[in-house]
């Protein structure tokens, strides 16, 4: 099995709603963001997935949130905007736009840093 991962940042602010705590007032976080792909071959030229393809796609996942309030943006108006959720939305977003190859590349997780030492991972 091959891996390949990318990762971005971006920079937003939100508050956790139904939560006692710090966390419940309006922060910011400089979130990092991994996207893994995974397969077991390699197409024809030796690759999993053409890294700059998929950093094209991230990015433009991610400058929807970049520097935004993400209690105010769908899906997170309604869903509250933990680590767990962010991980997910960017998985769905970034599979829609992500094409598909004949050897069968596709995501394996995301992990969404809010700071260096708390991460949260989503696996399809």
């Amino acid at each position: 099995m091959y891996e390949v991962s990318v990762d971005e940042s971006f920079a937003a602010a939100h508050n956790l709603r139904n939560y006692k705590g710090k966390c419940e007032d309006l922060h910011g976080h400089n979130y990092k963001v991994r996207v893994t792909l995974a397969g077991a071959e390699l197409d024809a030229t030796g690759l999993l997935y053409d890294f700059v393809h998929l950093k094209q796609v991230i990015q433009g996942v991610i400058r929807s949130l970049d520097h935004k309030y993400l209690n105010e943006l769908k899906p997170f108006d309604v869903l509250n905007p933990s680590a767990e959720n962010i991980a997910r939305h960017i998985y769905e977003q970034t599979a829609k736009q992500m094409h598909a190859t004949a050897n069968g590349a596709a995501i394996s997780s995301i992990t969404v840093w809010e700071s260096d030492v708390t991460a949260a991972t989503y696996r399809p």
